[in-house]
């Protein structure tokens, strides 16, 4: 069985607007500093269902990495 250890995550901005979708296996907050360079300090990060397997995970995102 596929070990469930990847987030699923939308990375938003001011509006509510989605900046970017992606993948993690680390802390999402981790993840939103290393997009601060691109996408500025005012974004948020939200988390798209539970823990999921990469293959899960690659395959949502390779979808457009819509909301669940």
């Amino acid at each position: 069985m596929a070990k469930r250890d990847t987030i699923r995550y939308q990375l938003k901005g001011p509006g509510g607007e989605i900046l970017h979708r992606g993948q993690t296996g680390r802390p999402l907050e981790e993840r939103r500093r290393e997009h601060i360079p691109e996408y500025g300090e005012d974004t948020r990060i939200v988390k798209i269902g539970p823990k999921v397997s990469k293959e899960t995970a690659l395959e949502w995102e390779r979808g457009g990495g819509k909301r669940l």
